[in-house]
């Protein structure tokens, strides 16, 4: 169906789709497991409770989850350009998607250590375990199955985000469908990048809910 030409595109489309989407996913929670965990320690019933800075996080975290990503994505040229001197490929694709992903990942973050339970949090702080113990001796740790599985859904969400991209030459799948799918009519060209977009969405979510399997106490 495909030539060689078309079969060694769709190979770089998926090398480039795997590399935006698990670089910017790495740098993602890089900033986003730092944010979720200042949300949740700051807030009321938080170990260390902070109200105004806690309300002015959660505005800035909202503000940047509600832009839509494709307008992100256009307005932070300049800022792209800058950093790594193009506004287009995969590598410059990398900056608006940790910049729109951050704080969604802060969210999930967020979600997941508010599901440890409370008394657990309270029997450390009875034996007088400061805020730093408190957070990677007690909610990292019982929180890691739902980080893992939210790690999953996150890395997911990236991945569509990349697809995305393909509008402004962001390389990967997105693009190849865009180029050809869409502009040159090539139906049976979309059709497969799709496919191959669902397909490494499934091995993403299956890889997640496995590693978060084995680290659930609870299941053992």
């Amino acid at each position: 169906m495909f030539n060689p030409d078309m079969v060694r595109l769709l190979a770089q489309g998926i090398w480039e789709t795997l590399y935006m989407t698990i670089v910017s996913a790495l740098l993602a929670y890089v900033l986003g497991l730092p944010l979720g965990l200042l949300l949740v320690v700051t807030d009321k019933n938080g170990i260390c409770p902070m109200g105004f800075f806690n309300r002015l996080l959660g505005f800035v975290v909202n503000f940047v989850r509600s832009v839509p990503f494709l307008i992100l994505l256009i307005a932070v040229i300049p800022f792209t350009r800058f950093l790594v001197g193009t506004s287009v490929g995969s590598t410059a694709t990398i900056v608006p998607l940790v910049l729109a992903s951050a704080p969604f990942v802060a969210r999930m973050v967020e979600a997941s250590l508010k599901e440890v339970d409370h008394g657990v949090i309270e029997a450390a702080q009875s034996m007088g375990a400061s805020p730093w113990q408190i957070v990677t001796k007690v909610l990292l740790p019982e929180a890691r199955p739902s980080l893992i599985l939210n790690a999953a859904i996150a890395t997911t969400t990236i991945l569509g985000y990349s697809a995305m991209s393909g509008f402004v030459g962001g390389g990967g799948l997105g693009t190849i469908s865009i180029n050809y799918g869409f502009y040159r009519y090539q139906s049976d060209v979309m059709l497969v990048t799709v496919l191959l977009l669902v397909v490494i969405v499934q091995v993403f979510q299956e890889i997640g809910m496995r590693i978060a399997a084995k680290g659930d106490k609870r299941s053992h």
